[in-house]
């Protein structure tokens, strides 16, 4: 059976399926609670029944799931897997383009590679959706995106609709330009030169507005840079701004203001030193990845504790690993979170619906609930436990892994 539908799925996990149901198992719903013993159906990709009393056709095909548990399949909302490939080699690494610190106009489904091996490691670890794009490198370092574990080809992994525009402040940016002697040497210039990039976007904006207000629309000279600023600049796509040290997450929050724009904090190493601010905010931080030495000064003061603190706090908070197959390892992270203060609900939610609802995904991923996409993962054990291993991945409906 398993190799049945292996054999189906191999190429894409979008088509028409056959209804499957996962039974006996203990199901955490994220958003309704734990079903101790139940079932989940699914049909052409959707979950279309959960509960303890499902009637499961003769014509399903079946994952018995006793004695084990089930999830959504899980969500990292911060990576570069596809983008900075494995092995890490020159060959390999193409998130970021380091001729220049304003890079608005790359899209970084243009480096994704799904052949990476990485993917299928995550895949394995019960993760089926990641928000992958450029690196830290530059002030703005183009377009990411969410995007299924799964995939031959990039149009059947990417979820449209789901871009963001990658922000940089703090050492990454000021050390790449500074040893070069251009602009930005500091993080005065960082903030600067991200303003003038947001500013010029602005008097673009005025133009195309102007010429559409004449009935002249499109005679304004494209400009790609300016264009997908305009989209962040009118709230059409989030800003995803790097910032682990205090000050640089008050810069992004100050200047993010400044442009009325939706932005998302990325890392927040030190937010356990704001948290009534970033939660006064109403600040969404995707955090981590935790386990972060001390190889730059922005990190010396990273904390285990710091997804707890700002859950306790009350700010939105998603667990993220950053790297590409380290994402295998987001549920033991969690674990950790868990051990360092987090309550375990809002620890399996930093992984599912949080992530999902930063995304923009939360009507369709990170809870088991009726209409959504059927992602699911099976563990023989308690999810967020290094002693646990993922059985069974199911993407859009169809069995993608099993052991």
């Amino acid at each position: 059976m398993v190799a049945e539908i292996l054999s189906i799925a191999k190429y894409d996990w979008r088509g028409k399926v056959v209804k499957l149901a996962i039974v006996n198992g203990k199901i955490y719903t994220i958003t309704q609670g734990v079903i101790e013993q139940g079932t989940v159906l699914c049909e052409d990709g959707k979950i279309v029944a959960v509960g303890t009393d499902v009637a499961v056709p003769e014509d399903a095909q079946i994952i018995d799931a006793q004695g084990k548990t089930v999830t959504p399949g899980f969500i990292d909302a911060h990576s570069h897997i596809g983008l900075f490939g494995e092995p890490r080699l020159p060959a390999t690494a193409d998130g970021n383009e380091k001729t220049g610190p304003v890079q608005a106009s790359l899209y970084g489904i243009d480096a994704l590679n799904p052949a990476d091996p990485a993917f299928p490691q995550v895949l394995a670890a019960g993760v089926t959706t990641v928000y992958t794009g450029p690196g830290s490198s530059n002030i703005i370092g183009g377009t990411g995106m969410a995007i299924k574990t799964y995939g031959r080809t990039v149009d059947e992994m990417v979820i449209p609709g789901t871009e963001g525009m990658k922000m940089a402040l703090g050492e990454n940016p000021k050390r790449n330009y500074g040893e070069m002697r251009r602009m930005p040497g500091t993080r005065m210039g960082n903030a600067a030169v991200l303003r003038e990039a947001l500013v010029s976007a602005q008097n673009y904006m005025r133009k195309l507005e102007q010429a559409e207000a004449e009935g002249k629309a499109g005679t304004v000279d494209r400009n790609l840079k300016m264009e997908q600023l305009v989209k962040v600049l009118r709230r059409e796509m989030p800003a995803r701004m790097h910032c682990h040290r205090a000050d640089d997450i008050i810069t992004a929050i100050r200047i993010a203001e400044e442009f009325n724009l939706d932005y998302v904090l990325e890392h927040a190493t030190e937010g356990y030193k704001i948290a009534d601010i970033l939660a006064e905010k109403k600040a969404r931080c995707v955090v981590g990845p935790l386990g972060m030495g001390p190889s730059k000064h922005e990190l010396w003061e990273v904390r285990l504790d710091t997804p707890a603190v700002l859950a306790k706090a009350g700010v939105k908070v998603a667990i993220q690993m950053d790297t590409s197959s380290a994402t295998k390892y987001l549920p033991l992270w969690a674990g950790i979170a868990v051990r360092e203060g987090m309550d375990e609900e809002e620890a399996l939610r930093a992984i599912t619906i949080n992530p999902a609802e930063i995304l923009g995904l939360g009507d369709r991923l990170g809870s088991i609930e009726v209409g959504k996409e059927a992602d699911l993962a099976v563990f023989d054990g308690h999810p967020l436990c290094n002693f646990t291993t993922c059985q069974y991945v199911v993407l859009g409906g169809r069995l993608v892994h099993s052991i």
